[in-house]
């Protein structure tokens, strides 16, 4: 008689059924336990690591992300510290397409703006904006700060050579003043400043001095 069968007979009294279930629970006992000792991933200790060492561990598109964000906050901080100056449209180069833009200004207006421009021979300053038909003040302070306008860029009147056609189309002449001052420099032989022709009561000092960047004495 087998030994080991009297002994689980006389000291537990197991059956064949309860053996065999009690040797397959053993055996899984014994694999779990070993694989918890080849696998000992529980055990590891959790430590923290240094910085260097993170970024060396850290997926590589995790740190292109952070090295993105950090440069983009420094760029908002910079444009932040430093106000962004926004360029300035040229009154005597620009276009009616560039003028368009602008909030309160159409196609007739610009067209109008342009034209102004031709008929003066260019914008001296902002200010004469004022004077283009139709333009209403509220669209003028609108864009008076994102224009500009150089005195030097517009066209002058030789005033010792024009003919009477080449002052009575500027609109600044009065109709009354363009003869006066043909009439002058006849008598005179030649004209040296606008001053001249405020002195001796040729041009009123209005027309003066509005006229002034545009009149030539050479």
């Amino acid at each position: 008689m087998d030994p080991f069968r009297e002994f689980f007979r006389d000291w537990f009294g197991y059956s064949r059924r309860e053996r065999r279930s009690t040797f397959i629970l053993l055996i899984s006992i014994v694999v779990i336990t070993g694989i918890r000792y080849l696998f000992p991933i529980h055990d590891m200790p959790i430590r923290e690591l240094p910085v260097s060492q993170e970024w060396l561990l850290q997926d590589s598109t995790e740190v292109y992300l952070a090295a993105y964000k950090t440069a983009a906050s420094g760029s908002e901080q910079e444009q932040t510290r430093r106000p962004v100056r926004q360029r300035q449209l040229d009154l005597n180069t620009c276009d009616s397409a560039s003028l368009e833009a602008f909030p309160g200004i159409g196609p007739i207006l610009a067209a109008r703006i342009i034209k102004f421009r031709k008929l003066i021979g260019g914008y001296a300053s902002i200010g004469q904006l004022r004077e283009v038909y139709g333009l209403p003040e509220e669209t003028f302070v609108l864009i008076s700060g994102r224009v500009t306008a150089d005195s030097l860029d517009v066209i002058k009147i030789r005033i010792n050579t024009a003919g009477y056609g080449d002052l009575i189309r500027h609109p600044y002449f009065k109709k009354n003043e363009v003869p006066a001052i043909l009439k002058y420099r006849e008598l005179s032989g030649r004209i040296n400043g606008v001053d001249e022709l405020v002195s001796n009561g040729v041009i009123s000092a209005e027309t003066a001095r509005r006229l002034t960047p545009y009149l030539g004495f050479d």
